[in-house]
């Protein structure tokens, strides 16, 4: 006797499962890609259109655009967004400490500076009057505006003992003068741009 076969009640083809799932992925990758591009010139308007005096809708709104977020927009890391508070834009930090701190350390070897984390790390520099004692300089700028605490200096020490260098503490006024140094001299730049305007 012969062995009897399930009749399927499908009649069209299978599908399988993972071409399922690949379909439903490629979709998903896809469909945001869809709100990238618009019919016509490329521009998508941002607006409602408002009726004007005659009861007809102007092409474009008039006046300043209304947000959700106010005027100044949203800002989710505070500060402010004036730019001589900012000392310009094109670097992470106020530009007027940066340039201050290059130039106030402009006698030591630069080993690194990262002016979008504001990180400037000196080399080792050895006084020519003291040349078995060397100092190295980290300058954090932390702030975007121009401000006393907006910078942090730490001054690294060592002296030589014979063929090696030993660590030594720093006098404590050593980092604080450097500071002053340099708000001082980012205080001129700025006093120099305002000049300038």
């Amino acid at each position: 006797m012969a062995a009897l076969r399930p009749v399927s009640s499908r009649t069209g083809p299978s599908i399988s499962l993972r071409a399922r799932w690949t379909a439903l992925i490629g979709a998903a990758l896809l469909l945001p890609l869809g709100a990238c591009t618009a019919p016509g010139d490329g521009e998508t308007q941002t607006y409602f259109p408002e009726k004007n005096q005659y009861g007809t809708y102007d092409p474009a709104p008039s006046g300043q655009r209304q947000t959700v977020f106010g005027d100044g927009g949203l800002n989710l890391f505070g500060g402010s967004k004036k730019p001589e508070d900012q000392g310009g834009s094109g670097i992470g930090v106020n530009s007027y400490l940066w340039r201050a701190t290059l130039d106030t350390l402009s006698f030591m070897p630069l080993a690194s500076a990262d002016p979008f984390g504001g990180v400037i790390i000196t080399d080792w520099y050895a006084p020519p009057q003291t040349p078995d004692e060397r100092f190295k300089v980290t300058v954090y700028i932390l702030d975007r505006a121009l401000r006393a605490d907006g910078l942090r200096v730490s001054v690294f020490r060592q002296m030589r003992q014979g063929d090696t260098w030993v660590d030594q503490a720093a006098a404590p006024s050593t980092a604080t003068n450097m500071e002053n140094a340099i708000l001082q001299r980012a205080r001129e730049f700025r006093m120099e741009a305002e000049a300038r305007r």
